[in-house]
């Protein structure tokens, strides 16, 4: 099991920012970052979404309810991958999830079932 360890996640008012990260061992993450890597939240009650996707060359993709708020990035000088959420809002409460694919695919998606590596989750709560 690839360990992906995610942090960052806390409470917060509506209209705040949170930036949540997930790392992994340097010789992991070399190897995830040529591939597609995520987030994916599951508030309480629903089925786990797609949030935004990185691949290998570093084109992004974001679900339509966080496009102009949240943004995901690598730094692959300190082998982590991150999501910077702006202005939350109280529906962006759940449990955020970092996640990889350990293999080529044609292009990233937010689609659950092609990721194969995730980390524990983490708690987001926004408050209005």
């Amino acid at each position: 099991q690839v360990p992906l360890v995610e942090s960052g996640g806390g409470s917060v008012q509506a209209g705040g920012s949170l930036r949540l990260s997930c790392a992994t061992s340097g010789h992991t993450y070399r190897y995830l970052r040529r591939y597609c890597m995520g987030w994916f939240r599951q508030a309480p009650g629903k089925e786990r979404e797609g949030v935004a996707v990185i691949d290998g060359g570093g084109d992004t993709s974001y679900a339509d309810s966080v496009k102009g708020r949240f943004t995901i990035s690598k730094d692959n000088v300190k082998n982590t991958l991150f999501l910077q959420m702006n202005s939350l809002k109280f529906e962006d409460t759940a449990v955020y999830y970092c996640a990889a694919v350990s293999t080529y695919v044609p292009s990233c998606s937010l689609v659950e079932s092609e990721f194969n590596y995730w980390g524990q989750g983490t708690q987001v709560t926004v408050s209005s």
